[in-house]
């Protein structure tokens, strides 16, 4: 059997082994991803964003253990920041959730970031192909922080949840990044806490502003309130996440989202295959003789991509 049977499969030592290669850009990795893909588009995908210190990777192990009492298998993909030392992930989140590394039917992964914009690492679309072949029923994807740039996980997954905790101030961020507006389901966490009260009037108020005019049969987000470390409102977070995935699939824009994201995967792919064959070809001693001269201001990285596409076309 090969690496993309066993993955198929459900080997966890495989899907390990793959996801690495995935990290690391392996050649072998589009050979594995291209075998499995026609077993994709299974799996629920969940993006879970939110401010650092919302708790998300605290609520992320609460809802995955309701979903595993619920039958369900769960991965969870957690897109930690690279360590500026050692540039891998910083595994933060796998320690808050041991619950699951030890359960036979949730997998956890943490993937470095490495700086890429959004702070959705650059091989994370690769990776949930990977845990979606792997026939996982749910696939949650942590990310970090939030920001204008944390509006490209909308386009790998089905289901955005924002997630938000009093005191941090971050509603009117939000509305000015536009992450409210992408949200599916908002989250107030750590809802025990003081001026719980008033940043969920807040929120509400943010939500009825920030989300655009639709039609009778369009969804409409959802404001929860939890506590992860209570698990007070887990459940219906798991019931919002369900009725989220059915009206996703019923309604009329399926076909065109599924469209996006087969577009967006392409188009990701061409990019970074290209980009890849041009640097190949490109002599080293000529590459960094062109570098100096832009890192030195003699010339700009803007005709000189053009000129050096224009030599090799």
């Amino acid at each position: 059997m090969t690496l993309a049977d066993d993955v198929l499969a459900g080997d966890r030592r495989a899907l390990a082994r793959v996801l690495t290669l995935v990290e690391r850009a392996a050649p072998e990795a589009r050979e594995i991803l291209a075998a499995i893909y026609s077993a994709t588009g299974r799996a629920h995908l969940v993006g879970i964003t939110g401010a650092p210190g919302a708790g998300k990777s605290t609520l992320i192990n609460a809802l995955a253990a309701q979903l595993r009492a619920k039958g369900d298998t769960v991965a969870v993909l957690a897109i930690d920041p690279s360590s500026v030392f050692s540039r891998g992930a910083v595994l933060g989140d796998r320690i808050r959730m041991q619950d699951l590394v030890h359960d036979a039917g949730a997998f956890v992964r943490s993937m470095a970031s490495r700086g890429a914009v959004g702070g959705v690492a650059r091989a994370s679309a690769a990776a949930i192909d990977v845990l979606d072949a792997a026939g996982f029923d749910r696939v949650l994807i942590e990310t970090v922080g939030v920001g204008q740039s944390e509006l490209d996980i909308a386009a790998l997954v089905h289901t955005v949840v924002l997630v938000e905790a009093p005191g941090l101030g971050d509603e009117v961020q939000a509305i000015k990044a536009g992450v409210l507006e992408i949200a599916d389901i908002v989250v107030l966490n750590k809802g025990d806490l003081p001026h719980a009260d008033i940043a969920l009037r807040t929120l509400t108020l943010a939500l009825s502003l920030a989300q655009p005019v639709a039609g009778a049969d369009a969804w409409q987000p959802r404001l929860l309130r939890t506590d992860a470390l209570s698990k007070h409102g887990i459940e219906g977070l798991r019931a919002a996440l369900d009725g989220h995935r059915t009206h996703a699939r019923e309604g009329k824009r399926w076909a065109g989202q599924q469209a996006v994201r087969a577009r967006a995967a392409l188009a990701s792919e061409l990019r970074e295959q290209l980009y890849t064959s041009f640097m190949e070809q490109l002599p080293p001693a000529q590459l960094a003789e062109i570098v100096a001269a832009i890192a030195a201001r003699t010339q700009d990285p803007y005709s000189t991509a053009r000129h050096l596409l224009a030599a090799h076309s």
